[in-house]
């Protein structure tokens, strides 16, 4: 014979004295975008054989395989390139290239002109969106003027710089 057993019910847990609050956790619209990697050597400056070597050698030696010249960029990158360059080399005024080796955004740009980094065409319009970024605040000058000024320090010089890299990116290049 069984012994008499009695049905038992699951309890429940107690419920607590005050309401829980919801767990806060951030939809995917609220989260930052990934910052886009650039991929590696993009941004380092010219080596000294690009900024020393002339232009006809540089492409007798790429046609017999002996060097590789550098992609031209678009001006988004080109602009990006300047602002490595005068961080890697040091910022200046009155001068495209100071003895010292520092230079001013002229002078980057020449130099990334001149190694292969970016064609006359590229570097015309990423002048136009450094010149953009400068009629922003109310300059009306050339950045290589507005560059001189004795006021002018480098961290205005990185912020216009990077400015002028985002205009570019909003219009695709």
């Amino acid at each position: 014979m069984n012994p008499p057993t009695t049905a038992q019910r699951p309890q429940a847990a107690p419920r607590p004295a005050a309401p829980a609050r919801p767990v806060h956790r951030p939809t995917p619209h609220t989260q930052a975008p990934a910052p886009v990697q650039a991929p590696p050597n993009l941004l380092d400056p010219p080596s000294w054989g690009q900024r020393l070597l002339p232009r006809a050698v540089r492409e007798g030696m790429e046609a017999l395989g002996w060097w590789t010249n550098p992609i031209p960029q678009k001006p988004s990158v080109h602009l990006a390139q300047v602002l490595a360059a005068l961080e890697k080399y040091g910022w200046c005024k009155s001068l495209d290239v100071a003895p010292s080796g520092r230079m001013c955004i002229r002078g980057a740009q020449t130099m990334l002109q001149r190694a292969g980094h970016v064609t006359e065409h590229d570097r015309a319009k990423a002048v136009h969106y450094l010149q953009q970024s400068l009629h922003e605040i109310g300059v009306d000058q050339p950045f290589f003027y507005w560059n001189d000024l004795d006021e002018r320090t480098f961290p205005q010089v990185r912020q216009r710089i990077q400015r002028a890299i985002h205009l570019a990116h909003t219009h695709g290049e």
